[in-house]
């Protein structure tokens, strides 16, 4: 018994440990975006809306945050239309290679980044592609498809058959049947993997700090900040786009709970 009471309080004590341990750079990150900084924002000088008033008052911090965003959704509407088209061949299609190419889909997942971005690079040059916005979406695509894949595979392999086949009954076509039975039934795992890739695409910085040439990303311009501190208004940026993720995790989990006592 007094094992069992030990472990009833020391569980919750390490998850209590665990979501602080994650959640403290997030604390630090929309506490320092009210600091009055001035040159170097590492150390707390009083609180002040300025930044929030003013989110594109540091230079290049708004261009940063545009192209991250013009590659997030251009790379993950890309990827999110091709992999989608690809889990479904894999799951119901019956083609010679499929397991390798299974096998291929899986190889952007297990390559480590440097190794991915390295070798882009190297291909770009030896295309002769100018570095710059067109070979950062090629970029993000590349390793953003697999896991669009992966998640879709595992929506499409839940669904039955039958359904299909019952739309063909009733004189459906292919087409037909794809749009109106198993693309409606596809939508929320469609979904789950646009978020996950564009999530994906807009947080990167290794692969595309290889690919990127003298475009900038969001990422890229934290980086090079963090040597003199992290501007406030990059700060505020980070907050924002935390709490926009936040609230589409919570509306997605109240119209899920809707739709099931529905």
């Amino acid at each position: 018994m007094n094992g069992l009471r030990l472990g009833r309080a020391v569980v919750p004590t390490f998850a209590a440990l665990g979501f602080v341990f994650l959640l403290v750079p997030i604390a630090y990150t929309v506490l320092f975006s009210f600091n009055d900084a001035a040159k170097s924002n590492l150390a707390w000088r009083g609180f002040t809306l300025d930044a929030w008033r003013n989110p594109c008052g540091a230079p290049r911090v708004c261009s940063a945050l545009v192209g991250s965003l013009q590659v997030g959704l251009v790379s993950t509407l890309v990827a999110t239309v091709l992999g989608t088209l690809l889990a479904v061949a894999l799951v119901r299609g019956r083609f010679r290679g499929r397991g390798a190419v299974n096998l291929l889909v899986f190889l952007p997942m297990a390559t480590p980044e440097v190794v991915l971005g390295a070798a882009l690079v190297s291909q770009f040059l030896s295309l002769r592609l100018p570095l710059g916005f067109g070979t950062v979406v090629l970029a993000h695509v590349m390793f953003c498809l697999s896991f669009v894949v992966v998640a879709v595979k595992a929506r499409v392999a839940t669904l039955d058959p039958a359904l299909e086949h019952a739309a063909a009954d009733l004189y459906a076509s292919g087409w037909q049947a794809f749009w109106r039975v198993t693309f409606p039934l596809l939508l929320p795992g469609i979904g789950a993997a646009a978020l996950l890739a564009f999530s994906l695409s807009f947080d990167d910085f290794i692969v595309t700090s290889f690919t990127s040439g003298p475009f900038t990303t969001f990422p890229e311009f934290v980086y090079v900040s963090a040597t003199r501190g992290i501007p406030p208004q990059a700060n505020v940026i980070s907050s924002a786009m935390f709490a926009v993720a936040l609230l589409v995790v919570v509306v997605v989990q109240l119209v899920d709970r809707a739709r099931r006592r529905g």
